[in-house]
């Protein structure tokens, strides 16, 4: 798969299985090495993934979406993230991605995130917003959303 520089920021390389549904990587920063992952599930509707991330929880093997780490590598982080999206879909073309935040304030994070790289990541997708009322739109600059889809341009 070919590596991308994924919204112009650097990323860390990752570590995945073939099936490409779970990356492993280390964010290094000021609190220093956090392994992160990031996993892909497929949901109740076919074809339809959740995009799981957080830090490795060494006792349990699991995905810890709740720590606030604040490494200082947030930017690299994200764009690593979303350099699995890349990859995922790669593999999974017709895939659908499905993000929210395990909070508010993680939402709209990501939602800051999408905003400021919007123009970029619709050059390769289609990106929803899903609103209060249950219904996905394209995503729109300033709204707030429960989460968030993606989808591979074709």
């Amino acid at each position: 798969y070919t590596k991308f520089k994924v919204m112009n920021y650097p990323r860390y390389e990752y570590a995945t299985e073939d099936e490409l549904n779970i990356f492993e990587f280390v964010s290094v920063g000021n609190k220093g090495k956090v392994t992160k992952i990031v996993q892909y599930t497929e949901m109740t509707i076919k074809g339809y993934y959740n995009l799981g991330f957080g830090d490795l929880d060494i006792e349990t093997k699991e995905i810890n979406d709740e720590i606030v780490t604040n490494n200082g590598d947030g930017q690299k982080v994200l764009a690593t993230v979303v350099s699995t999206v890349y990859s995922f879909t790669g593999k999974n073309p017709d895939a659908y991605i499905y993000a929210t935040g395990s909070n508010e304030a993680r939402t709209r994070l990501y939602r800051m995130g999408i905003t400021n790289n919007l123009e970029e990541l619709k050059k390769d997708f289609h990106v929803y917003g899903l609103r209060n009322d249950q219904v996905f739109e394209h995503f729109i600059v300033g709204e707030d959303y429960l989460g968030f889809l993606v989808t591979r341009k074709k």
